[in-house]
């Protein structure tokens, strides 16, 4: 199975095939707060992950999620002006799970409860640069283009 490495210091997720070898990079931003791992620090957590789930298959490029559940809404810069401050949350979700019992599995660290994502973003968010509360952002024809490309149950390493 390939697997995804990002890096918080270059701003960039790699998906690697089943041997570890470069297949794609793509450029990302992750929290604006750095990387951690505690619930409410609003970090990106660090550490060894799985997707547990994928989320938005076959829908609409900007389409908006509320708690994971698509509302019906498609993102636009006046849907924007409406919602100002709002996490936009768009196109298509990879929910993380932590794999490491104690720094992102379980307790107060724990990375699924925390609701980390690798997930679609405005046109107009800055890639390459930190900004967001703790996912990590990616442009939308490219969280298309990866979610296509893998299957639930991936591993996804996070460093700095």
């Amino acid at each position: 199975m390939s697997s995804i490495r990002i890096d918080i210091a270059a701003q960039t997720l790699e998906l690697l095939d089943d041997k570890g070898d470069f297949i794609k990079q793509y450029p990302v931003s992750t929290a604006k707060n750095g990387a951690g791992e505690l619930t409410g620090s609003y970090c990106t957590p660090r550490g060894v992950h799985t997707v547990r789930a994928k989320i938005g298959a076959h829908l609409p490029s900007n389409t908006v999620f509320v708690r994971r559940r698509p509302t019906g809404e498609i993102y636009s810069p006046q849907l924007a002006e409406h919602h100002p401050g709002r996490d936009w949350i768009l196109t298509r979700i990879l929910w993380l799970s932590g794999c490491e019992t104690g720094f992102n599995r379980l307790g107060n660290v724990d990375t699924m409860r925390r609701y980390i994502y690798i997930h679609g973003s405005p046109d107009e968010a800055e890639m390459g640069k930190p900004g967001s509360h703790g996912c990590v952002r990616m442009r939308n024809e490219d969280i298309i283009d990866l979610f296509d490309r893998i299957e639930a149950g991936i591993t996804v390493a996070i460093s700095e």
